[in-house]
């Protein structure tokens, strides 16, 4: 079964839809089967997946109103290796839709039940609030993994996260944990880069990566050729972090299912 990682943070520009859809090339080219759930209207991680978003006629919006399945829905990234539930500006609309509709908070937990089987991960690409949006990915998920840049405001805005989802799992999905945190878009010629580093490892302890994602001209560039950094600059040191990413997470997950690596 899936291991299911909500991708989230509510603040934007944070590197939450570049983790995503290269940490899903790096599991993908470590051998595991991945499928990237794009759950933000802005449908980011779908360009740099290399789809199409304006000419697409099926989108997780159908799937969260029930309209089509995930298997009718899902596209391949060919360039990336793994499989994807693309979005687009469509998908703004869910949320009103949703508003009345019977287990508003559990409908992507329902379209992906069946999708568990096929994969070793499935990674969601949360929208850059804590909305209805955010709350199915997060009822959906096992773990939440945050994307963090090293400053002040990120801290303040963690804070925020870490309550939500103390309420989700006290009230939605009892289960669900934090897996990790991860430093994106990091400057180490930053004094308050570094210290605001050494406050997420005095609270988070090892659930922070040792990965580190550093600011790289090759992140910024690779999604406007719809490719993940591996497949435009393997050499690269943004490619080359979201592979010891990738390799951090297996082995936290082999440790946690007795070395299986599966969940």
């Amino acid at each position: 079964m899936a291991r299911i990682l909500a991708i989230t943070n509510q603040k934007g520009g944070v590197g939450k839809t570049t983790t995503a859809v290269n940490l899903a090339a790096s599991l993908a080219s470590l051998g595991k089967q991945v499928l990237l759930v794009d759950l933000d209207p802005q449908g980011n991680a779908t360009t740099a997946s290399g789809a199409e978003k304006q000419s697409l006629s099926k989108t997780v919006y159908q799937l969260l109103l029930g309209a089509d399945n995930y298997a009718a829905v899902r596209l391949r990234s060919e360039a990336g290796g793994f499989d994807l539930l693309p979005a687009n500006r469509e998908l703004a609309g869910a949320e009103i839709e949703l508003v009345d509709a019977k287990q508003r908070e559990f409908r992507l937990k329902m379209a992906l039940d069946k999708a568990a089987v096929e994969y070793d991960f499935i990674l969601i690409d949360c929208p850059p609030a804590l909305n209805l949006l955010t709350v199915n990915a997060l009822t959906c998920a096992h773990a939440v993994l945050i994307p963090m840049q090293c400053e002040y405001f990120a801290i303040e805005g963690l804070a925020d996260l870490v309550n939500t989802i103390k309420k989700i799992k006290a009230r939605l999905n009892p289960d669900l944990v934090i897996d990790g945190v991860v430093r994106v878009m990091f400057d180490n010629r930053n004094t308050l880069a570094q210290h605001v580093s050494d406050q997420l490892k005095a609270h988070f302890g090892a659930k922070v990566f040792d990965a580190v994602v550093p600011r790289n001209v090759r992140l910024a560039e690779a999604p406007s050729h719809g490719l993940s950094v591996l497949q435009y600059d393997r050499a690269s040191k943004g490619a080359q972090a979201y592979l010891q990413m990738a390799r951090e997470l297996l082995k936290k997950q082999a440790i946690a299912t007795g070395g299986t690596g599966r969940g």
